[in-house]
């Protein structure tokens, strides 16, 4: 275990490095994951309302940390961001960096699109998350995927679980849960329901009861594609 593969985990949120090491662990157990965490990314985003230079700025120092961490035999051989609502941010790091970087939805988004190739209407994707802001740049990237393959924009449903983040992180676990699935049964029929958001994959059980459409979660298809593209470079 001495080589393996350092994969760094960076979260904007102290509910996502959970999830993220659960799957990592359940994806890639050979891999040693460590977590970087600005838990006040998410607050002063929502305060400035866009991605501002000063949090550009963060990310790319965040992002620089974070892939010169070694232990003096094994550096990072990839960094997954688990905070949904900064791609723009994100891309600035991969531009920026050698190794492979990934936004936390790349994995599930690729599978979604999957799904809903070939459907005479695009498909339609069903988009749950905790964090309205979360919403735009999130059917952004999905659209922005559909163009690099060349594949016809899919329609989003968003359904946002109004209250279930702010329970999270007083410790009500239960009921983030059951606002996330009472927010899942809002949604109208779709081809996919992708989980968009680390902290609530916790929720998926009571989602896939409700739902009957394959529903996907974006850390273990995170940390599959990690796993992908740090053996493919070698």
């Amino acid at each position: 275990m001495a080589d393996a593969p350092r994969i760094m985990l960076i979260s904007a949120l102290a509910q996502s490095p959970g999830p993220a090491i659960a799957a990592m662990q359940d994806e890639w157990p050979e891999a040693r994951a460590y977590n970087l965490i600005d838990d006040s990314l998410a607050s002063d985003f929502a305060a400035i309302g866009e991605i501002s230079p000063a949090i550009y700025d963060r990310f790319l120092t965040l992002g620089r940390y974070a892939a010169s961490a070694s232990d003096g035999r094994v550096a990072a051989s990839g960094i997954l961001f688990t905070c949904s609502a900064f791609r723009p941010a994100i891309e600035r790091v991969k531009a920026d960096l050698s190794i492979p970087v990934i936004t936390p939805n790349e994995g599930a988004f690729d599978e979604a699109l999957a799904l809903c190739r070939g459907k005479d209407d695009g498909g339609r994707i069903g988009l749950l998350l905790t964090f309205e802001g979360s919403v735009a740049p999130l059917t952004g990237e999905i659209r922005a995927m559909a163009d690099v393959i060349g594949q016809a924009h899919p329609t989003i449903v968003p359904a946002v679980a109004t209250g279930a983040l702010e329970a999270l992180q007083a410790g009500d676990a239960e009921r983030h849960d059951l606002l996330s699935a009472r927010a899942a049964e809002s949604l109208p029929p779709v081809d996919v329901v992708v989980i968009g958001q680390f902290s609530m994959a916790r929720a998926a059980p009571l989602v896939r009861e409700c739902r009957g459409e394959p529903v996907l979660t974006t850390p273990h298809m995170a940390a599959r594609k990690m796993r992908r593209l740090v053996e493919r470079a070698g």
